[in-house]
């Protein structure tokens, strides 16, 4: 019997060294049995991704993707779904069989699973509202979660204006968008989405226990430092979810696209958290 073809796999993005990604994938190969795939991680940036893609011989079958690369992935894309375009992100690459890119985005899916698991339910909202820190790719990801969870107004919190192309996507998706400053949360909110790394949070960030008590925040980024938006959280007496839960979920659904096998979700989940206790 001849042994199979390797399939490789892996991260990409600058930095990455923090990236538990592989963690995640090898975890899910191992569970499955899928000896001949393997998963690494390299650092690279927006001026170099196009050559490094292009580089990539037949065995490699997927690649995910983070900052700064969700947006500039698109040239590399022969197909690219529905969803990514609709928010202009794409954080996952699958090889086809003819050998041709397709662009999806799995942390669309991470942020609703995360949220549900939470507490948060679709349907019906009775005017319930979130709040986006930050405006960029992930953001877009957000609202698009959002809008899956029948949330229908959002406010957006950034240091000068909301960026025209989340804007736009926001327009499209039917979520009315307000602008406020990073420091201010007055009104009561019921899901609050951190997208910015913990540096652009200003010294002493808070969120008022009159706004957020009881609701959930999830911080998208993780393993840049503590995450300020996750602390205030805990002091306002929030549900506080951190983005390796995401991770989690986007992984998984990254997992199914690469390798067309249901992902084992228990044991990805297990490896994570012994990952991040052995940090």
């Amino acid at each position: 019997m001849q042994p199979l073809a390797p399939r490789r796999a892996g991260v990409r993005g600058k930095p990455i060294a923090h990236s538990l990604s592989p963690v995640l994938h090898r975890t899910a190969y191992q569970a499955l049995g899928l000896d001949d795939w393997s998963y690494d991680r390299a650092e690279v940036d927006e001026s170099s991704f196009v050559d490094h893609v292009a580089g990539l011989d037949a065995s490699w079958r997927g690649l995910s993707l983070t900052m700064p690369l969700k947006e500039i992935a698109v040239q590399v894309c022969q197909q690219v779904s529905d969803l990514a375009r609709v928010v202009g992100a794409i954080n996952t690459l699958v090889r086809r069989d003819d050998g041709s890119w397709f662009g999806d985005n799995t942390d669309v899916h991470g942020i609703v699973t995360t949220l549900t698991e939470a507490g948060v339910r679709g349907g019906s909202t009775g005017g319930r509202r979130a709040v986006i820190v930050g405006s960029g790719a992930t953001a877009r990801s957000a609202l698009a979660a959002l809008a899956e969870l029948a949330v229908t107004e959002a406010v957006l919190l950034v240091r000068s204006e909301i960026r025209e192309e989340t804007r736009l996507v926001g327009q499209h998706l039917g979520i009315a968008m307000h602008a406020a400053p990073l420091t201010a949360l007055a009104d009561p909110v019921d899901i609050v989405i951190g997208t910015v790394p913990a540096l652009a949070y200003p010294a002493g960030f808070q969120l008022a226990s009159s706004a957020t008590v009881d609701a959930v925040v999830l911080d998208c980024v993780y393993g840049d430092g503590p995450s300020p938006l996750l602390a205030a959280a805990v002091l306002a007496g929030s549900v506080a979810v951190p983005g390796t839960e995401m991770l989690l979920h986007q992984a998984a659904a990254q997992v199914r696209l690469m390798t067309g096998s249901q992902p084992p979700v228990a044991e990805m989940r297990a490896a994570l958290h012994a990952a991040i206790q052995g940090h």
